[in-house]
């Protein structure tokens, strides 16, 4: 496999921070700030003045002060992530008491809550490095693009990975299919086709359905067919702040909700059966698809027409080479079965994803 991502990202046992403390007795504030830590699935400790003792104030990720607060707050040690707040537009005075508890900004509401429910959300997801995001693209029509991404998923999850498999293409079938869980209750995208602003983290992760010790979004079956791209931005997004590895199955059509998944990749999979039309075919693939991402590799798949090699292929399409996936007898008749592709850890499927994880997750512990 041509190249590798090196990555740090986070284990996933590492122990996230608390919500963040309140300091207020305005009820009206309170009432107000209590809505934007439940919309950032955060529960704060509330207090009405100075928390007594060490701990309260020092150790909270975010300090959150009304303006009625403010003077019973001198004297509390200095740090980072001092916050006040209040919602007199016009208070001459705010600066003022701004810093004297030393403050980092002045938050006005309701101007400032998407911004203050996104800085609510980092310290209640504890929001390090994100996940390795990996797309993968047929470069014609049964290529198996979504075999190798149920397989590089499936792959990532019995490695002890955090693993989300994401069905882009609303045509596809549904990968819960693949998995052998289309009946598993979960959440599947008609779900979060309204989607805007920021979801968190953890509540999508928790709402999907467990497959093979990962997670999947995956279609239902009814006939909604569109991703918005607000939809893809907001949900892709909340996938990645979680750590680990998100793999992507998408269309060969590129259209907007598509062009908002392939800017969030780290690197993108063009699966490319060896045969001139498959080759003619991908190359107008690439061409659409390198006009959002910049990595996108080639990966070749057996058997090759006479004259053609993976080399000659990727060389064709102008792209570097990402592997070689021989052709696998018994693969079809093992997902007949209900195994999904990768499951069992043999074969050529499984020695590619797993090679391909050792070299992109150089590094990389279990996330």
């Amino acid at each position: 496999m041509a190249g590798s991502i090196t990555s740090d990202r986070p284990r996933a046992a590492e122990e996230r921070p608390g919500g963040p403390l309140i300091v207020t007795e305005d009820m009206e504030l309170l009432d107000d700030l209590l809505r934007l830590c439940a919309a950032a699935g955060a529960e704060p400790e509330v207090h009405h003045s100075l928390p007594e003792g060490k701990g309260g104030w020092e150790d909270a990720p975010l300090v959150l002060v009304g303006d009625d607060a403010a003077a019973r707050c001198r004297g509390a040690s200095r740090r980072r992530g001092v916050f006040l707040v209040g919602k007199d537009q016009d208070d001459p005075d705010v600066w003022r008491r701004a810093v004297e508890i030393g403050a980092d900004c002045v938050l006005r509401l309701p101007d400032a809550e998407s911004w203050l429910v996104d800085r609510i959300a980092d310290v209640a997801e504890g929001v390090g490095r994100q996940a390795l995001t990996v797309g993968v693209i047929g470069g014609r029509g049964g290529a198996g693009a979504s075999t190798l991404a149920t397989a590089l998923a499936v792959t990532a999850a019995r490695g002890g990975r955090r693993t989300m498999l994401v069905d882009g293409d609303p045509l596809g079938g549904g990968l819960d299919v693949m998995l052998g869980g289309e009946h598993t209750e979960g959440r599947r995208w008609p779900d979060f086709a309204a989607s805007k602003g920021r979801v968190a983290g953890g509540a999508l992760e928790e709402s999907l359905p467990e497959l093979h010790a990962l997670r999947v979004l995956s279609w239902d079956r009814g006939d909604s067919v569109v991703i918005p791209p607000e939809a893809m931005r907001s949900v892709l997004a909340a996938a990645r702040r979680r750590g680990g590895v998100v793999v992507v199955d998408l269309p060969r059509r590129v259209d907007e909700g598509v062009a908002e998944a392939l800017a969030q990749l780290d690197l993108g999979l063009l699966v490319v059966p060896g045969e001139l039309r498959a080759v003619a075919a991908a190359n107008r693939v690439a061409s659409a698809v390198g006009m959002v991402l910049a990595d996108l590799r080639v990966v070749c798949r057996g058997p090759y027409a006479p004259g053609l090699d993976e080399q000659w292929v990727a060389a064709a399409l102008g792209l570097p080479l990402a592997g070689e996936l021989p052709t696998e007898p018994g693969l079809a008749a093992a997902q007949t079965a209900g195994a999904p592709p990768g499951a069992s850890g043999r074969g050529p499927l499984a020695r590619f994803c797993t090679a391909f994880w050792e070299r992109a997750l150089v590094g990389e512990g279990v996330a």
